[in-house]
């Protein structure tokens, strides 16, 4: 598969020009890097187009909602990202787990619409990419893709979304919706491990000029867009826990490892904070741990391959979850049954009304939280970050599904006590490593058998992602990119519209 040139000055003037008469147009502004990292830098000038646009349109203003400080109403914006703080009486451990919510995002629910936003706007501003011929194709196990449709709708191209048949029905109906054409719907065979499939999928889709591949797990703009802006995000989440807890200090940042475009926000807090930076991956599919592979419902992580835009070695952790406590706790979480049983053990209403707010892989992040505070022998002062990617409403069709494969066809109060003790308070440090130099040149050495051998990555361009001088010098092409779409928008010459 063909990766992007890493272009921070413009390509084809002559593509970009005609972006530019397609977005006078429609009426299109830009957000840069720099306003959704710190959306108190948006221009006032977009408030009235913010007010008249729903959350879920498909309008050009909600382009400046695509950050982590929008309200519950997904409307209003807010100067602390929202979240919850996870208690010892949740948990089982002492130390705070901070969860921020992903589904306080624009038209998806989920903050994978920052990682297309971020790996579409480069090329577009550069002349990399012409919406008025190109197709985005968007290779997902679900919220990239969606979120990589919502973007192409806004900005006027097609989006293709690829993805394995296997995931949630929500995903699929959201799809419906939102796609040009059924066609750009492209099932591949398999559920969330399946990623190679993905992989032939778009290599095939590729022999058309008129595709571009945004390879979410080879983008280096998926990368930077998250430490440029989840990071700083996730360090107000952590200062305003702080602000109440003297001496509190950020102890990890933990993010199941996926296209590993999230967990670039740990460079940012590890810079900023010190933060391990904890990996997380299913228990059936150990790659990282094991050098394993296998099936799993952990939906949204993807895996079987370390993805090109991994930072391993800048990796301090590795923990793997099983999908049969995601699939258990994700029933116990939104049943009646199951809160009840929560309320019984003293979580308070308002932490089992954010439980809400945690899909499958959110729930697997919470658990590698506890069972890295376990490893590290974390106590009440040491913090743990992570994010809810999207909510439950994602996966309501899974919890039918999960009562009858995980709980014979019924569930009840004693069975949500019994996935308590064994998920929650029975939670141990088992598949759970603290990564020495030879453990991450093993991880990192994995990646060869799928960037080298079948996707033809040269070795000296592999190799140098080994080093951290290599990650630190992607970071100055953001002010550059930055620059850029400011130059873009002057030039497009129109006021924010709704």
């Amino acid at each position: 598969m063909t990766r992007p040139a890493f272009e921070t000055e413009i390509v084809d003037r002559a593509t970009r020009d005609r972006t530019v008469a397609l977005f006078r147009e429609r009426r299109i502004v830009l957000p840069t890097l720099g306003e959704l990292a710190d959306p108190t830098t948006i221009p006032t000038a977009h408030d009235a187009a913010l007010a008249a646009a729903a959350p879920d349109d498909a309008a050009p203003a909600n382009l400046f909602r695509v950050h982590w400080h929008n309200g519950g109403d997904r409307r209003t914006r807010v100067a602390v990202p929202e979240h919850v703080v996870l208690p010892p009486a949740l948990t089982g451990v002492a130390s705070p787990i901070i969860v921020a919510f992903g589904d306080r995002f624009p038209m998806i629910t989920a903050h994978k619409v920052l990682a297309a936003y971020g790996c579409l706007v480069p090329r577009l501003v550069t002349g990399q990419f012409d919406p008025t011929r190109h197709r985005a194709v968007w290779p997902s196990t679900g919220n990239y893709c969606r979120g990589g449709v919502a973007i192409s709708r806004i900005l006027g191209c097609r989006g293709v979304a690829v993805l394995p048949e296997g995931m949630s029905a929500e995903r699929f109906r959201w799809l419906e919706r939102w796609v040009a054409d059924p066609g750009d719907i492209v099932r591949t065979v398999g559920t969330e491990s399946n990623v190679k499939e993905i992989y032939d999928a778009c290599a095939a889709l590729d022999r058309d000029p008129g595709n571009v591949i945004f390879n979410q797990f080879s983008e280096f703009a998926n990368h930077l867009v998250h430490l440029t802006v989840t990071g700083p995000a996730m360090a107000r989440v952590f200062a305003a826990a702080a602000a109440t807890r003297p001496g509190l200090r950020l102890a990890a940042f933990v993010s199941a490892t996926g296209s590993a475009g999230t967990i670039g926000a740990g460079d940012y807090l590890k810079d900023h904070h010190g933060a391990k930076v904890v990996a997380v991956e299913a228990l059936e599919c150990p790659t990282m741990l094991y050098n394993g592979f296998g099936e799993h419902n952990i939906q949204g992580i993807g895996d079987k391959h370390i993805p090109f835009i991994h930072n391993v070695t800048n990796t301090d952790v590795a923990v793997a979850v099983t999908d049969r406590a995601t699939d258990e706790l994700n029933v116990v979480f939104n049943t009646e049954a199951g809160r009840a049983a929560l309320a019984a053990r003293g979580v308070a209403p308002e932490v089992i009304a954010a439980l809400a707010h945690f899909g499958l892989s959110s729930i697997c992040n919470v658990l590698a939280a506890i069972k890295t505070a376990k490893q590290l022998g974390l106590g009440a002062d040491d913090a743990l970050v992570t994010v809810a990617t999207d909510g439950a409403a994602m996966y309501a069709t899974e919890v039918d599904k999960a009562i009858a494969r995980r709980f014979g066809g019924a569930f009840d109060r004693a069975a949500a006590e019994r996935a308590l003790d064994t998920h929650l308070a029975g939670a141990t440090t088992a598949h759970t490593q603290v990564l020495s130099p030879i453990d991450r040149d093993r991880i990192f050495n994995l990646g060869y058998f799928t960037w080298v051998e079948q996707q033809g990555v040269p070795l000296p361009e592999f190799e140098r992602r080994r080093d951290q001088a290599f990650w630190r010098g992607l970071r100055a092409a953001v002010p550059l990119w930055d620059q850029r779409i400011r130059e873009f928008n002057a030039d497009v010459g129109v006021a924010p519209a709704s």
